[in-house]
């Protein structure tokens, strides 16, 4: 009876030592996970010292290009078309000779006028000689000089309508389009060729009536288009409308690039740069570090290893940057990668 007694209490101690057993190692285990989960909460995160810099305040506006002289010929004559030179393509100069209208009725016209004022300009100079030596009248010098003056008159009206019959490039430029073929009879007034002038693009863009006292004439643009993605240009405001748009409230400024190479075509979309103005010192973050909580702006700071949430007020922005107008100070670290990974209060490594 003793021996059995004794029997079941080892039994019994070799269970509460096992139970035992088991219980540490359970601690140990859990033990473990939570150094492990601390550990895991620790987030390697890159920071950048707040320091104060200039930033652009830049004012983007699209526009479209346009040709600075678009110019439609038309016939001041009618007639039939006898000659066409430059096709479609081809570059005119200010003056050259685009098309010529049949003009036989008025050069024979011309030509009569022609013999007409010389033969009154020859008797003219017949009777001054013969009046200078006191032969002739006054009143027939007068008469001589009258007849004289009307066939040179004559003579001018003759040029200027044979002159119709010849159309001719007021400006420089390349011939867009030709509206007529050698043959095709016109009239006065129907369109002959249109003449685009590209070596100037002119963009014509609409600023609010809060930025139009930061632009002037003369002033540098910088011009993006978007068919050259890789590439920018200069121009210049040449025009800023002084009164507004009563639909739109917008005031009307003209841009005016060189387009030496005529890569950029008239209809292509631009946006054109202005410079409103710059800030010397202002504190910038880039906009990937500004993070969203719920319709606020937060950006997070890290010191000694510990993150800190701040709610900013921006400014202006400028490509990838963005001034922060107040929740930043001078000398704050802060963090441009991995914030949104972390929270208020929480151990960071920093990279």
């Amino acid at each position: 009876m003793i021996s059995f007694k004794r029997h079941r209490r080892g039994i019994t101690l070799i269970i509460v030592i096992l139970l035992c057993l088991i219980v540490a190692g359970c601690n140990e285990t859990d033990g473990s996970a939570q150094a492990n989960n601390v550990r895991e909460k620790i987030t390697a995160v890159s920071v950048q010292e707040v320091t104060p810099r200039p930033i652009r305040d830049v004012l983007v506006l699209p526009g479209e290009t346009e040709p600075l002289y678009d110019i439609r010929l038309a016939a001041d004559l009618n007639g039939r078309v006898e000659w066409i030179g430059p096709q479609e393509g081809n570059d005119v100069r200010e003056d050259d000779l685009i098309a010529k209208i049949d003009v036989s009725a008025l050069k024979a016209a011309l030509e009569s006028a022609e013999a007409s004022f010389t033969l009154a300009d020859k008797r003219y100079e017949r009777r001054k000689e013969l009046f200078d030596r006191g032969v002739f009248a006054r009143e027939e010098l007068d008469r001589s000089l009258t007849e004289r003056t009307q066939a040179l008159n004559t003579l001018r009206r003759a040029r200027v309508e044979y002159n119709r019959g010849f159309v001719r490039s007021p400006i420089m430029g390349v011939i867009n389009k030709l509206h007529v073929d050698v043959g095709e009879y016109v009239g006065r007034g129907d369109p002959v060729a249109d003449i685009v002038n590209v070596i100037k693009i002119k963009i014509t863009v609409n600023v609010p009536e809060v930025d139009v006292r930061y632009l002037s004439e003369g002033q540098a643009a910088l011009i993006t288009v978007d068919a050259f993605p890789e590439r920018s240009f200069t121009g210049t405001i040449e025009f800023v409308a002084y009164k507004a748009d009563p639909l739109t409230k917008t005031f009307e400024a003209r841009i005016i690039m060189f387009n030496q190479g005529r890569d950029v075509r008239p209809g292509m979309i631009a946006r054109v740069h202005l410079l409103r103005r710059v800030i010397t010192n202002a504190l910038v973050a880039p906009l990937a570090a500004l993070v969203d909580k719920g319709g606020e702006r937060i950006v997070y700071i890290e010191k000694d290893g510990i993150i800190y949430a701040r709610t900013v007020t921006i400014g202006i922005i400028h490509q990838d940057v963005v001034q922060i107008v107040s929740g930043l100070e001078a000398g704050d670290h802060l963090v441009v990668t991995g914030q949104t990974e972390v929270e208020e209060g929480m151990k960071v490594v920093v990279k």
